[in-house]
């Protein structure tokens, strides 16, 4: 560290130099960064629902799988000849939409119905590639529903494609969104803190700068592998907020330092090996626990947790560099043009009302740890039902396209589309005979009289499934005759296909309970069988998040002990950091659980009532980003304890002092938090409303339930072995300070 004090307080324009042309590098490549994100929650290799898509893909020549699915609304009905004429020149244009292989017309009868009772809403489903040009055979096909319309047409759009798109493009906006209504707030609150306007701008500046780089970081990694649409939310979250955090101690030490003898680059210097120090530490932190998304076996994932570990590193990087090269260069002039003069918050000294505030909190710590540890564990106690799947279009708010026109399909009763199985029936290496017809009826038979089955895609359809002479839209049109043979047997006749359509769309709490089902049907068929589709595909993805967070929590708390352990030399304060820090994330979770799940105050919030579960990445994205972002206020209080005890201060005075000087700037830091998260509770994708809400909630209680009482009294109760190591140990650790 002193080598780094050394050349950015030397050598300043030099640094400023490197971050200006590091920032117009990065500034074209970051805009680009959005539109090459994916809301795609990825697939699992060598999993079955992937086998059977490759299979299908392979052995049965099916290549148009992706289904975009449109509800008309007709004045007057389908039933009339105005109507009618108007529906069939609909479809003809449809049809001519470059990217739609076919179109499946609505039909007035049928196993999955099209057309409603009144005969007002028909549903008509048109093939478009699965992957290359998917996103823009989708906008041509929008584009050519919006220009269809007119006084007795109206068209919604929805199906796979649209929904992950729409994820996509409302992540972005919530995302811009959030940024510009945050920095107003965040200045105003940097403003009440330092009072002159150049030191509210250095905050905000280092913030900007790391998400811009790490913007620029993302794009390039998305032409690796697939990147998610929600790390763009994690970057901005983590890049506002820890880069604010930083720099809002970086720049308060440097004031504080400036006062001794009015040298900047001297009182730069030593805020880098202070300061500096401390946000090193955080920063490493937060980084480890960002790599617990790396985890899992899915890209979709890992990019989150690359895209963490990127602005967190870049933010820390920026934090002991450019900022303390700004320092030295500015000086006094930091202090300028002062704007306001509020000595409760523009004081780097100690805090006469936090110092009262930590004596009577120490003077009774049992009072203090037990009611605030059973206020924590009741919050957390929803958590015990919460339940994880991938949302899809109820992870939208209400009044986006591709979500109000899923409940059309689902007033229909034909949600079952978007939630249908495959099943991949093996013959052994024989050929499709008359034995094998016999079985094959049996299983189709099995599966057509299971509870909540609409209808089953076989050879074996019945004239009413087929829809009547007109045709039909959805599975009725799959099952026409002339593509039966096709779908149904592989090219070598050694495989065989059904499909099995649910009679609604299942959320994804409703796939486990219908899987159960199917899979004990399939069983006693005497096929070896594979089964395959969105809900199996859906419920793997879930799994294997959920899978990797226990070991992921692990490793976290290793990494983060074995960081605490070096930096405070002390076995209980790493434990106890892991149990609060594990304390507030339970709470965390129990309030989300709540809202989103339960729908407890979801309403006036903007999270729809029927989501009813949580995105399976949202407990390992939380865990993620509380732990190590709860870890600042954390390193930043005990580092101030550590250095009024090396002082020689008494434990329990060591504890008031470190309380009086840190609590002002812990609450400040937690109110510009505050501000960031609660900017992405105002959006329209419920995930990234989850992550907000989550993080808001965390850092409320994490700042003053947490840091100002619960940790305080603990530290009083634990006494002097707050500080105790084994002198072997000692011996072997190497000799760090952390200090602010």
């Amino acid at each position: 560290m002193r080598a780094l004090s050394l050349l950015v307080t030397r050598r300043p324009w030099l640094v400023l130099l490197l971050w200006g042309l590091l920032a117009l590098l990065s500034a074209y490549p970051a805009s680009l960064a959005p539109r090459s994100l994916s809301a795609n929650p990825g697939e699992l290799k060598d999993s079955e629902s992937a086998r059977v898509t490759a299979l299908l893909r392979e052995k049965f020549r099916e290549t148009d799988t992706n289904t975009v699915l449109l509800v008309t609304r007709l004045d007057p009905p389908l039933g009339t000849a105005e109507a009618r004429a108007d529906y069939n020149r609909f479809v003809s244009g449809l049809e001519a939409v470059p990217g739609v292989s076919r179109v499946l017309r609505a039909g007035s009868q049928g196993a999955v119905p099209t057309v409603s009772v009144d005969g007002r809403f028909a549903l008509t489903a048109a093939q478009i590639p699965l992957k290359e040009g998917a996103t823009e055979t989708l906008e041509r096909v929008r584009a050519y529903a919006q220009q269809a319309q007119g006084p007795g047409l109206k068209v919604r759009v929805t199906g796979g494609q649209a929904i992950a798109d729409d994820f996509t493009a409302f992540a972005e906006g919530d995302t811009k969104r959030s940024e510009f209504s945050a920095l107003p707030l965040t200045a105003l609150v940097l403003l009440g803190v330092f009072g002159a306007l150049v030191a509210t701008g250095l905050p905000l500046l280092i913030g900007v700068l790391s998400i811009t780089v790490a913007m620029a970081g993302l794009y390039g990694l998305s032409h690796l592998t697939e990147v998610s649409t929600f790390a763009q939310s994690v970057i901005t979250m983590l890049g506002l907020g820890a880069g604010i955090d930083y720099a809002l101690l970086m720049v308060n030490r440097f004031r504080e330092e400036l006062v001794r003898d009015g040298d900047a680059r001297a009182a730069a210097g030593r805020t880098v090996l202070t300061a500096g120090r401390s946000v090193l530490f955080s920063g490493l932190t937060v980084a480890i626990a960002m790599a617990a998304l790396i985890l899992p076996p899915l890209a979709f994932v890992r990019s989150m947790g690359l895209g963490g570990v990127l602005v967190v590193l870049l933010t820390v990087v920026a934090s002991v560099t450019a900022l303390p090269a700004l320092l030295a260069l500015l000086g006094e002039r930091v202090n300028g043009p002062r704007l306001l003069r509020l000595t409760w918050s523009q004081n780097a000294g100690a805090s006469a009302a936090w110092t009262a505030f930590a004596r009577r909190v120490t003077a009774r710590p049992w009072l203090a740890v037990i009611l605030s540890t059973a206020f924590l564990l009741l919050l957390a106690l929803p958590a015990r039902d919460m339940k994880t799947g991938y949302a899809g279009a109820w992870g939208l708010t209400t009044g986006v396209e591709s979500r109000d026109a899923l409940a059309d399909v689902r007033d229909l009763g034909a949600g079952g589309l978007l939630s249908q199985f495959e099943v991949i029936l093996d013959l052994g290496g024989r050929r499709y005979g008359p034995a094998e017809r016999v079985r094959f009826q049996k299983v189709v038979a099995d599966l057509r009289a299971m509870s909540g089955v609409r209808t089953v895609v076989s050879p074996f359809l019945t004239p009413a499934d087929l829809g009547g002479t007109s045709g039909s839209g959805g599975t009725d049109a799959l099952a026409a005759l002339g593509l039966l043979t096709q779908r149904s047997f592989s090219v070598d006749r050694s495989l065989l296909r059904v499909t099995v359509v649910p009679d609604r769309y299942l959320r994804a709490d409703q796939i486990d309970p219908f899987e159960t089902r199917l899979r004990r049907a399939l069983g006693g068929s005497g096929f070896r069988f594979l089964l395959g589709g969105a809900p199996v595909g859906e419920r793997e993805f879930s799994r294997a998040i959920t899978g990797a967070l226990p070991t992921a929590v692990l490793t976290v708390f290793g990494g983060t002990f074995l960081l605490l352990l070096l930096a405070f030399r002390s076995l209980l304060v790493p434990l106890k950091s892991i149990v609060m820090n594990a304390l507030t994330v339970g709470a965390a979770y129990g309030v989300v659980t709540l809202v989103v799940q339960k729908g407890f105050l979801a309403g006036p919030l903007g999270i729809p009532g029927d989501v009813g579960v949580l995105d399976s990445s949202l407990p390992l994205l939380l865990f993620a980003v509380l732990f190590g972002l709860s870890m600042d206020y954390e390193i930043f209080l005990l580092s101030r304890v550590q250095e009024e005890v090396l002082r020689g201060h008494p434990n329990d005075e060591a504890v008031v002092l470190a309380v009086g000087r840190t609590a002002r700037i812990i609450t400040s830091a937690a109110v510009i938090m505050f501000i960031v998260f609660c900017a992405f509770v105002v959006g329209r994708v419920v995930a990234n409303k989850s992550i907000g809400l989550g993080l808001a909630v965390a850092v409320a209680l994490d700042a003053t339930l947490v840091r100002l009482v619960l940790v305080p009294a603990f530290l009083k109760l634990a006494g002097r072995w707050n500080w105790w190591l084994p002198g072997w140990l000692d011996r072997l650790l190497p000799q760090l300070r952390v200090e602010h």
